[in-house]
């Protein structure tokens, strides 16, 4: 059963950045849906919608660490719809607001620029403004 949940979580993984579903999750571990959940649950201490939240808070931070992206290229960079509900994860999962937490990385080693962070296909911003995981040939 633990591989099974394993390929949800390579999944979650791997598309982080895009919109994913408990039904895509659930269709990867070949579980019904509510039986995934419970199993993911019970197996990992949350659901498998905050893994994917902790997942894109996780790329947050290390873009906020090593680029000049602003907070809102760097919600929308990693998956999150909007910038209220970025600010309130992070604040909740970080225990600070991302602005402080990129303040606090601010000094240092130079950030790489967010137009080569675009450019080489890590995030992809549309027209609307919101950012698609692109990967890299």
């Amino acid at each position: 059963m633990l591989v099974h949940l394993r390929r949800a979580r390579d999944l979650a993984d791997q598309e982080y950045a895009n919109p994913i579903t408990l039904d895509e999750l659930a269709a990867a571990a070949n579980l019904s849906k509510y039986h995934f959940l419970r199993l993911f649950k019970a197996t990992y201490g949350i659901t498998p919608m905050e893994y994917v939240s902790q997942r894109r808070i996780e790329r947050a931070q290390d873009l906020l660490r090593a680029t000049n992206l602003t907070v809102t290229e760097v919600c929308f960079a990693v998956g999150f719809s909007s910038l209220g509900s970025f600010s309130s994860r992070f604040r909740a999962l970080v225990g600070e607001s991302a602005r402080d937490f990129q303040l606090r990385y601010a000094e240092g080693a130079p950030h790489i620029p967010g137009c080569f962070v675009f450019m080489w296909g890590l995030a992809e911003v549309s027209n609307s403004g919101e950012a698609k995981n692109q990967r890299v040939p």
